[in-house]
């Protein structure tokens, strides 16, 4: 019974948009991944993903094969969704998270060697702090 009741309360599921290159097959993993984890993913395929960036606000450095957005939140590159869904729902003023690069491991680049890598957290601004290790 409190079971039944606490799926009534629970949360919708977040729709998190995902812009990527057509042909990216560890995006495409990583689209998986999030669904998995209980997003709802909407695919919008690109070939310019550098303007999707510029619209973004996503800082250089900090920039990926992919851009997701999820409310008012931009998730760039390969973030794990422990992380995504513990930062939309701190309600942070800051613009978004980012795992820079391609960090082997990561959700969607598995397999081989695994690297320990930063997710960024990154305002308007471009002003950044490191939000989690992996």
């Amino acid at each position: 019974m409190l079971a039944a009741r606490r799926a009534v309360f629970a949360e919708p599921p977040a729709v998190l948009t995902v812009y990527k290159d057509p042909g990216c097959e560890c995006c495409e993993r990583w689209v998986q991944y999030m669904s998995k984890n209980g997003f709802v993913v909407s695919v919008q395929n690109t070939r310019n993903m550098d303007d999707v960036k510029k619209t973004m606000n996503v800082p250089g450095a900090l920039q990926s094969c992919h851009t997701g957005v999820v409310g008012k939140y931009v998730i760039e590159g390969h973030v794990p969704a422990d992380l995504v869904k513990k930062f939309i729902a701190a309600n942070p003023t800051t613009l978004g998270l980012a795992a820079p690069g391609m960090p082997s491991g990561s959700p969607g680049m598995e397999g081989g060697k695994v690297d320990h890598y930063d997710i960024i957290e990154f305002d308007r601004t471009g002003k950044t702090r490191v939000y989690a290790k992996r």
